[in-house]
């Protein structure tokens, strides 16, 4: 009998320590804010002078957790940052190749507009000189079909350059149909038709083939 009432005594033991530890483990978590009991321990805070801890006193506390998100947030934020001025360098990168192409570009089309003002000139200067060969071959074959006196009277009329580049175009056509240039017999006419001075200075430099006058 002895025995049992001793195990029954233990139990009654163990269940009133059990029941202590959890309505300490109760009361701690209250205090801390954990769980909401502080109406059915509030007379044990009074007790001991002891405040439990509020929501708003543990919002004022500023918890671990808070701390932990607000490190992770302010690292986020800072990653953002770092991401940001990598953009912008990026950014500023490609504006001044883009300029760097812009200029270059620009070159290029100034070199292609002067080469094609260069074509355009050579091409005017060609045919403007096609057009005067044609012209003055259309005269020598005009005034080889008049008289000679009559061809030296229509010469005459044209300036001093211009007779010059007509004798000359004289002697290449009759080179190619192989006739004989009346060059020398419209200068000879043209001395006894009272220019005999010009006609010498123009034979003279007829003779040299010089590029002007001048």
């Amino acid at each position: 009998m002895a025995r049992g009432n001793g195990g029954i005594g233990k139990s009654i033991f163990l269940l009133i320590l059990i029941i202590i530890l959890v309505l300490g483990g109760m009361l701690w978590f209250d205090y801390l804010g954990v769980i909401k009991a502080k109406k059915v321990f509030a007379p044990v805070y009074k007790l001991f002078g002891l405040t439990p801890q509020t929501s708003l006193s543990a919002s004022n506390s500023k918890p671990l957790e808070a701390d932990l998100d607000d490190d992770r947030l302010a690292k986020a934020w800072e990653g953002v940052e770092i991401r940001n001025q990598e953009l912008d360098k990026r950014e500023g990168d490609i504006v001044k190749v883009e300029e760097q192409n812009e200029a270059i570009a620009k070159e290029l089309e100034d070199r292609k507009n002067s080469q094609d003002e260069r074509e355009k000139t050579f091409n005017n200067q060609l045919k403007k000189y096609d057009d005067r060969n044609l012209n003055l071959e259309i005269i020598v074959n005009y005034l080889n079909n008049m008289p000679p006196q009559t061809a030296v009277e229509q010469l005459i009329s044209y300036d001093d350059q211009d007779i010059i580049d007509i004798l000359r175009k004289a002697d290449e056509v009759a080179k190619a149909n192989k006739t004989v240039s009346m060059s020398s017999t419209w200068l000879m006419y043209m001395s006894r038709a009272g220019q005999s001075e010009r006609a010498s200075l123009i034979g003279t430099k007829y003779l040299n083939k010089p590029e002007t006058l001048d």
